[in-house]
C-alpha cells in the first residue's frame, strides 16, 4: 500500500529494496502527472511551482488511517479517468478533481467531501488555476458524495465512473478492496459494520445504473453488480442468528 518504511540503516533483503523503489517511482510518476495537469489547466498563465502542491497532496493520500483511500486509489482513479478521457468536456478539471476528491479523509467523519472541495478551492486558486476551473473542480469533488451526476454532466460522469470502477474488479481485486474498506472502519464493531455496509451495497444496487459513460456501462456495470450482490449475500449470510 502506501506506508513508507523508515530507513533504519539495518540491512534489508532485495525484495524490500525493490518495493521501496517501486513506491518512489510511482510517486515520481504521480508528481509528473500533477505537474502536467496543473500546467494544462493554467493554459499558459504564470503560477507558482506545482511541486509543493503535489507533495502536500501525496502526503495526505499516504496518511496512516487510509487502507483503501490511499495513493493506490488515487492512481487507479487517474488511470480510469485516462480511459474515459474522450467522454469529458474538460479532462484536466476532472483529473484535478481526482487528486482532490479524497484529499481530506477520515473514516469517522461525514464531511470529507466538503472539506476536500474547500481544500481544492484554496489550493488551486493559490496555484494559479483559472476561477472557472477551480469552481468546476470543487463542484466535481462535491458530486462524489452522491455519485449521481445530472444527465449530460460529462465531467461528472467521468469522475464518478472512475471512482466507482473498483467495483468492477476481478474476484480477488474486489475481495481485497472490500477487506481494505473493513480495515478503514476497524473502529466499528462487526455487527454495526455489517449493517452499515449492507445498507451502502443495497443503495448502490438500487441505482438504475452505476456507470454513466458508454465505456463504463459496457465494460463495468454487469461485473460491478455481480460483485456488489455477492458481497451483500456474504455479509447477510454471515450475520449471527
Amino acid at each position: 500500500m502506501t506506508d513508507h518504511s523508515h530507513h533504519t540503516g539495518a540491512p534489508r533483503d532485495t525484495e524490500a529494496d525493490t518495493d521501496t523503489e517501486v513506491e518512489v517511482d510511482t510517486d515520481a510518476g504521480l508528481r509528473g502527472r500533477w505537474h502536467d495537469t496543473l500546467l494544462a489547466a493554467r493554459a499558459g498563465a504564470e503560477g507558482p511551482d506545482p511541486l509543493p502542491y503535489a507533495e502536500n497532496l501525496l502526503a495526505r493520500w499516504a496518511e496512516p488511517q487510509r487502507r483503501y483511500h490511499s495513493t493506490a486509489h488515487l492512481r487507479a482513479v487517474l488511470d480510469h479517468v485516462d480511459t474515459l478521457a474522450a467522454h469529458a468536456d474538460d479532462v484536466q478539471a476532472v483529473r484535478l478533481a481526482a487528486w482532490f476528491h479524497d484529499a481530506v479523509y477520515r473514516p469517522d467523519r461525514s464531511e470529507n467531501e466538503e472539506r476536500s472541495a474547500a481544500l481544492a478551492e484554496r489550493a488551486l486558486t493559490e496555484a494559479g488555476a483559472p476561477d472557472a476551473v477551480v469552481a468546476e473542480v470543487a463542484r466535481l469533488v462535491r458530486l462524489t458524495v452522491t455519485h449521481a451526476p445530472a444527465e449530460g454532466d460529462r465531467n461528472g460522469e467521468v469522475l464518478c465512473d472512475a471512482d466507482l470502477a473498483v467495483l468492477a474488479g476481478g474476484p480477488q481485486e474486489y475481495a481485497a478492496y472490500a477487506a481494505r474498506v473493513r480495515e478503514e472502519y476497524g473502529f466499528v464493531p462487526d455487527d454495526a459494520f455489517r449493517e452499515g455496509r449492507a445498507a451502502v451495497l443495497r443503495q448502490l444496487l438500487d441505482l438504475p445504473r452505476l456507470f454513466r459513460t458508454p465505456y463504463g456501462a459496457a465494460e463495468w456495470e454487469e461485473r460491478a453488480r455481480h460483485n456488489l450482490a455477492t458481497e451483500l449475500e456474504l455479509l447477510t449470510s454471515s450475520a449471527p442468528g
